[in-house]
């Protein structure tokens, strides 16, 4: 197995930056995902640890080797590449067993190891086939097995699943966790899928415009966001995020726009002369959300809220509401359109200027046109900077003389 670490490295072309001091430390076994839009830089990053890319600055580790400067055949790292990159002309079994026979190993061996390899991959009826014979999962195998048949310590995997058919990606997206099970080696994956992120991972990596947004177990990057663009980018749909202001209300924070009125559950005493508002972005994932019809409720609240006291400065709420017992948050609006997805429904609701979806047990039991109430518990909203985009997090006083609006928030 192989332990990779990538420090502060930085690739330029000319003034671009395609990948902007990232640092990661890929343990033993791991199955890192780097997952990301088209163009965020995942595949230079992934071809930088391969040994395909220079880095402009930083190094690349190999079990605390630097090989930064090493050539890719050095490296003890094997690829997997999007395209395949079979040879035509090519028996299956002489694809596989290619890589040996370049390192000049005895015939019997690449033999036995070919076979070996022909058996993990269920390939065994295929080896005296030739490329253009087979499926395109049974090509993706193949080049799976043409990285395998080394041994490496590693493996490196390009966006192998996105010249598949729905079905098939689902199958092989079963298969190659099933054999990082069975391996136990060091797997580091690109997609811009995040069915395959979520599934598939150990960790994810979560990288836009060149720089890394979030690193976490599957769970936590889609739990905890930290940032507006992992909350908007993991989910379908998304997460819902609205432009707010957090305010404090009878001694009680709540974030407040046009149709929402959301409590976070945290205690604020006022501060005689403020009047302190703060901008945020309010996060809600569509299953955190219930409808119910707007004739249930009682008035819509206004948009800005009537702030009592001092909102935070530079710090919010975040995640669970530590103070139990507030009540949930309400969003008015009306049902725009609705998605039938056979066991659920997607109503998209408009909210002020905002559209919100929610995903509902099927039938849901409203119709296009109508007015709604929409609720979630407190523990269930997240808040973001409005102009960085990081998740803010709440911080209790660290000194009983300095209230907690004061104290700087940690994202």
């Amino acid at each position: 197995m192989s332990r990779i670490t990538v420090e502060n490295v930085t690739r330029r072309y000319g003034d671009v930056r395609a990948v902007d001091g990232v640092s990661l430390d890929v343990a033993h076994g791991d199955f890192l995902v780097l997952l990301g839009p088209s163009g965020c830089g995942k595949s230079t990053l992934l071809r930088m640890i391969a040994g395909l890319v220079s880095p402009s600055d930083g190094r690349v580790l190999v079990d605390g080797n630097d090989v930064t400067e090493a050539p890719a055949r050095d490296r003890d790292l094997a690829m997997v590449f999007q395209s395949y990159a079979l040879y035509p002309h090519l028996t299956v079994e002489r694809n596989i067993g290619f890589p040996l026979r370049a390192r000049k190993q005895r015939k019997a061996d690449i033999r036995r190891r070919v076979a070996e390899v022909a058996d993990i991959l269920d390939l065994g009826a295929l080896l005296d086939r030739r490329p253009r014979a087979l499926s395109g999962g049974q090509r993706q195998r193949v080049a799976l097995g043409r990285a395998l048949v080394r041994d490496p310590g590693a493996f490196l995997m390009d966006e192998p699943l996105s010249n598949l058919d729905a079905q098939l990606r689902t199958a092989t997206r079963t298969e190659i966790t099933e054999l990082h099970r069975r391996l136990g080696r060091t797997f580091v994956y690109v997609t811009h899928d995040q069915v395959e992120a979520m599934t598939m991972a150990t960790s994810v990596a979560v990288l836009n415009r060149g720089r890394l947004e979030q690193l976490g177990t599957p769970t936590e990057v889609y739990d905890t966001p930290a940032s507006a663009f992992v909350a908007g980018f993991l989910g379908s749909p998304p997460m819902n995020l609205l432009d707010a202001e957090i305010v404090s209300r009878d001694g009680r924070l709540h974030a407040v726009a046009e149709g929402v009125d959301v409590p976070l559950g945290l205690d604020h005493p006022s501060h005689e002369g403020e009047q302190v508002r703060r901008p945020a972005i309010l996060g809600v994932r569509p299953e955190h959300l219930s409808l119910r019809p707007a004739a249930d409720a009682g008035p819509a609240p206004e948009a800005g809220g009537v702030p009592n006291g001092s909102a935070p400065n530079g710090s919010a709420p975040n995640g669970g509401a530590p103070n139990g017992g507030a009540p949930a948050a309400t969003l008015r609006g009306s049902v725009r359109s609705i998605e039938n997805l056979g066991s659920e429904e997607i109503a998209h609701c408009r909210v002020g200027a905002a559209e919100v979806a929610v995903r509902a047990r099927r039938p849901a039991g409203f119709t296009v046109g109508e007015a709604v109430v929409l609720t979630v518990r407190p523990e269930h909203t997240h808040l973001f900077d409005r102009e960085s985009g990081r998740r803010l997090v709440w911080q209790p006083d660290r000194d009983p003389q300095v209230p907690a609006a004061r104290v700087p928030v940690a994202t």
